[in-house]
This record gives structure tokens, C-alpha cells and sequence, in this order.
């Protein structure tokens, strides 16, 4: 039986992984293994717990797959804040070429945790500069606390250490 996967939806200013030619925003689209573990904050403590879907935002057209998830930003600006989808399939938001890179890695927030396979699609997705904005209003602190933006939300890039960036195109 295959794992249970939820999943979270973040955009990465700058990008958190450097490649040539590349754009600087990514979306990460962030699983979590419920059948093995009750919690993201346990998950995140485990070598299988975790996988990032990473895919670069190019600015461009409106994407009306990202409208979706933009209209509902509103209710989750603070930290800790949820929201349920329904009739929303997150395979609208992956590009048409699905070519990826994958290594393991670690979350790009403290704490920093080296429990993440990451998978990062070589193909942007379009972005209008609008959506980015509305992402733009997102906070990191919570309701009831001093706003402060999240405005840039990532790791410089890291010495690989040995670690092997595979690839599923030549």
C-alpha cells in the first residue's frame, strides 16, 4: 500500500537551489508520510518522513492553476494557519515536462532538519507578477503578534557533503 502524503504549499524568495539560467522563486510543495507518522513535526524527524516537490515560478502570464490557491491566501496569512481545498487537484500546478533533479537535502527554515527528499522539476511554471505579490503578503508570525512579512524565505545554498543530485533525463 502505497504512503499517504499530505501536503503543504509554500513559495521559496529566493529560489533555495542554484542552477544556471534559472528562475529566482519556487513554489515547494511539501509532503509529509502520514501512514508512518501522526505529525509533520514528527515527520520531520525522519529520514522517509519528508519529500519537497520544487518547481520554479517564471514571471510571466496569470496561471489560473496558482488563482486557486492565491484566492484563499487571505485566510491564511499568519502562521499556523489552515485551510481545506476541495476540488483542487495540485498535478494542475506541475509543468508539462516532468524532467527532475532529487537529492536529499533538509528543510530550508529552522530548523534546518536533514529529512527532506527533494525533487525539483526542471521546467518553470508561469507566474503573474500579481500571484507572486499575493504571496508576498504572507506572515511569518502568527495572529495577534507584530506582523512581520515573509518576505524571504531561504537557505542559502549548502556544500553538497557528499551527497549525489541525481537526475531523470540525460
Amino acid at each position: 500500500m502505497p504512503a499517504q502524503l499530505k501536503s503543504s504549499v509554500t513559495v521559496a524568495t529566493p529560489s533555495t537551489l542554484t542552477l544556471t539560467t534559472r528562475t529566482t522563486n519556487q513554489l515547494h510543495v511539501v509532503h509529509w508520510n502520514s501512514d508512518k507518522y501522526p505529525s509533520f513535526v514528527e515527520a520531520a524527524h525522519e529520514p522517509d518522513g519528508l519529500a519537497v516537490l520544487g518547481i520554479f515560478l517564471q514571471i510571466g502570464e496569470h496561471n489560473p492553476q496558482l488563482q486557486k490557491i492565491t484566492d484563499i491566501l487571505d485566510s491564511i496569512k499568519e502562521k499556523g494557519k489552515q485551510t481545506r481545498f476541495t476540488n483542487f487537484d495540485p498535478v494542475c500546478l506541475l509543468p508539462p515536462c516532468r524532467d527532475y533533479w532529487t537529492y536529499p537535502g533538509s528543510l530550508t527554515v529552522p530548523p534546518l532538519l536533514e529529512s527532506v527528499t527533494w525533487i525539483i522539476l526542471k521546467q518553470p511554471i508561469n507566474i503573474s507578477s500579481q500571484q507572486l505579490a499575493a504571496f508576498r503578503t504572507l506572515l511569518c508570525s502568527r495572529e495577534g503578534e507584530t506582523a512581520a512579512f515573509l518576505l524571504s524565505n531561504h537557505r542559502p545554498p549548502q556544500p553538497l557533503k557528499g551527497r549525489k543530485v541525481r537526475a531523470s533525463f540525460r
